[in-house]
């Protein structure tokens, strides 16, 4: 038998018997009755019980020990009082248990952490109908291009995950790309968080003596502990880990110092509703020589470079005006992607031209994300026995296909499952439960005491913040408005807030003036009104839509609709509309409008299928960054690569040229050079 198989038997067994006495044991009936303890010698015991106490302890489960007074030489004695392992009973509403269910459905295959989440919303639904049983469709998609990565990333978000909840230094090798150089690094790790469909551990460095901000992706090989110690380090109580959440991207990392940015007075709103929690939004005074009217947005800087690129992105609507050197900087590098348009633009000798790998954004062959996170098998043995003992209590046989849906095991990972527990016990050779797969179903006898696990468990760390981090993923965009609700109990339940503990999902930019219409809308089958900002084109426009479904991506929140204006099918960002305005007008869905917002996906997934495609050049000095996003078709004698841009408009492709500071140049096809050129002239 292998020693984690064992290791589990043993905590389980543990579990059990505690939980059975009711009543404070000590060491030496713990030794005598607890299987997998009595072979061991007092030393080995000794280790081993601390051991499993504190590997119980970072999961979330603290045995209660009783020293003895002062002057007495009597053992300690160890109790595991209800509350310390059961979950408190939540009350969720139907709508909460069916946003929670929905939640998983779209996540499943997507998400990471989609497996713990799995089992998370089968303990907090516990004696309810299982959350897990298909509903019915929901109007909303979501495709969060999972990271580069695969296994391996799954591998190490797991790894980091149990240092995080255990205190332990990991050590891992890390791929700069500032320096283009692999180095080892050793790091106290304190938060994980979720932005731009990427995953970033946060934690001290001890190479640099500072705390650092790693991208995972960029981690190469294994990540592994750097001693044997239970714990290794304390968190200083002065990090504020939700810090790293709620900053722009051009806030990562050391602040350099603070930028002044003037926006015009059309975008303003815009600015002050999705950015303004990262500065402060002022009007302009009379006094101050500005390109225009509209107000200074001041905001902290850690990377000039991704302030620039956040500038000119704006086009026209933006200019940086402090500090000196920076808006120098602007200018200088908007002068240079003015020359570098103008006629043709010469490059290097190609060295070789690499096989295209995708663009960027890779997916598995069944569309299901291979970086899933699997939960510990305690957690997933402990809902299995709670699973198996209900079944018992209502002398009822459990479908095997039920139980790996709901699990999502195989037929062998549940036979091995169903077998460890089998020999679970709690002394005199009282077993918990004894299970066997006769055929298409499970056949279960329960001991009384077997009713230890007829209810649910806490949920572990990595259930928790699976938990929350589904909830916050979403938001407010679910059409069953339970989610916000059902956090608050899940938080109150827990005693704490997960996500201040481990893993934290970025916030994306506030649409949450508009969605509640949106979803009202689709719910209702009503036109829809929109005041729209056409960021590409720089105007506002009007439209009458047919809204059908809401579709997240990795830029944010769109809505998938028919424009009655142009008679043809359309997304429309969220985070765009200034308003959204419910009509008392009905329509009946139109034949084919699904399958052809689906063919529209390349706007929200970037994932182009039928629209154009650029040659893009990037500088040596950039060429590192973009091989991670995008697919590499030439590389150059100078260290400069080509690569390919799939794009839908031209004036989508000019603004992502135009964050590219100077570094990209568009080479073909000639209509796109040109509207790079003329947009530049223009600004």
């Amino acid at each position: 038998m292998a020693k984690d198989t064992e290791k589990l038997i043993r905590q389980l067994s543990l579990i059990s018997f505690l939980m059975a006495n009711g009543r404070p044991v000590s060491a030496l009936e713990i030794k005598r009755e607890v299987e997998g303890y009595s072979s061991m010698n007092d030393d080995a015991f000794a280790r081993r019980f601390y051991a499993d106490r504190a590997e119980l302890e970072s999961l979330g489960i603290s045995l209660q020990v009783e020293k003895p007074a002062e002057g007495f030489f009597e053992a300690e004695l160890y109790a595991l009082p209800p509350e310390n392992y059961y979950l408190p009973p939540i009350e969720f509403t139907d709508g909460e248990l069916a946003a929670l269910r929905t939640a998983l459905a779209l996540l499943d295959g997507e998400f990471a952490y989609a497996e713990p989440l799995r089992l998370a919303l089968q303990q907090v639904s516990w004696g309810r109908p299982s959350p897990l049983q298909e509903g019915d469709s929901t109007s909303i998609d979501v495709k969060l291009a999972p990271s580069a990565g695969g296994r391996e990333l799954s591998q190490r978000l797991a790894k980091i995950e149990t240092a995080i909840s255990r205190r332990k230094t990991i050590e891992f090798s890390y791929y700069s790309l500032q320096r283009d150089l692999v180095s080892d690094r050793k790091v106290d790790p304190y938060h994980l968080v979720f932005r731009n469909g990427q995953f970033y551990l946060i934690g001290h460095s001890h190479e640099r003596d500072e705390v650092r901000v790693f991208r995972l992706s960029r981690i190469r090989g294994k990540v592994s502990y750097a001693t044997k110690a239970e714990h290794d380090f304390t968190p200083p109580e002065d990090f504020d880990r939700r810090d790293y959440a709620s900053r722009a991207d051009w806030q990562m990392g050391e602040i350099d110092g603070t930028g002044q940015v003037f926006v015009r007075e059309r975008i303003a709103w815009l600015v002050e509703r999705d950015f303004g929690g990262y500065g402060q939004l002022r009007k302009a005074t009379r006094e101050e020589d500005l390109p225009g009217r509209g107000a200074i947005f001041e905001t902290e800087y850690a990377s000039p470079r991704q302030l620039i690129s956040w500038v000119l992105g704006w086009r026209a609507n933006a200019k940086l005006l402090e500090p000196d050197d920076l808006a120098r900087e602007a200018a200088e590098r908007l002068e240079l992607l003015r020359k570098r348009h103008i006629g043709d633009f010469a490059v290097a000798k190609t060295v070789s031209r690499p096989v295209a790998q995708g663009n960027g954004r890779p997916r598995s062959a069944d569309g299901r994300s291979e970086s899933v996170i699997r939960p510990e098998r305690f957690a997933r043995l402990v809902t299995l026995a709670g699973l198996l003992i209900g079944a018992a209590r209502e002398q009822a046989r459990l479908s095997v296909d039920t139980v790996l849906d709901e699990l999502n095991v195989s037929r062998d990972e549940l036979r091995e499952d169903i077998d460890v527990l089998n020999v679970v016990n709690f002394g005199g050779g009282t077993y918990v439960l004894y299970a066997e797969i006769d055929g298409d179903e499970i056949e279960v006898d329960a001991d009384t005491y077997g009713d230890n696990f007829a209810r649910p468990a806490r949920l572990l760390p990595l259930e928790a913040k699976a938990l929350i981090a589904a909830i916050d993923l979403f938001g407010d965009h679910l059409p069953q408005a339970g989610l916000s609700t059902a956090r608050q109990k899940i938080v109150r339940a827990l005693g704490h807030d997960p996500s201040q503990e481990g893993l934290e999902i970025a916030p994306g930019r506030d649409d949450s003036e508009v969605v509640h219409t949106v979803n009202d809308a689709i719910e209702r089958r009503r036109v829809l009104e929109l005041h729209y900002y056409k960021e590409n084109e720089d105007e506002f426009v009007k439209r009458q839509v047919e809204p059908y479904q809401l579709v997240s991506g990795p830029e944010g929140w769109y809505l998938g609709c028919y424009d009655l204006r142009k008679a043809d099918t359309r997304h429309f960002r969220l985070d765009r509309m200034k308003e959204a305005r419910l009509t008392r007008r009905s329509f009946e869905p139109r034949e084919g409008t699904d399958e052809r917002l689906a063919q529209q996906e390349w706007l929200v997934h970037g994932e182009v299928g039928s629209a154009g495609v650029a040659r893009v050049w990037v500088s040596p000095e950039r060429a590192r960054w973009l091989r991670e996003e995008r697919t590499v078709v030439e590389e150059l004698a100078d260290q400069a690569v080509v690569v390919e841009l799939p794009y839908g408009s031209a004036d989508w492709l000019v603004r992502e040229i135009l964050k590219g500071v100077g570094d990209l140049v568009v080479l073909e096809p000639e209509d796109a050079r040109k509207a790079v050129l003329d947009a530049v002239t223009g600004n």
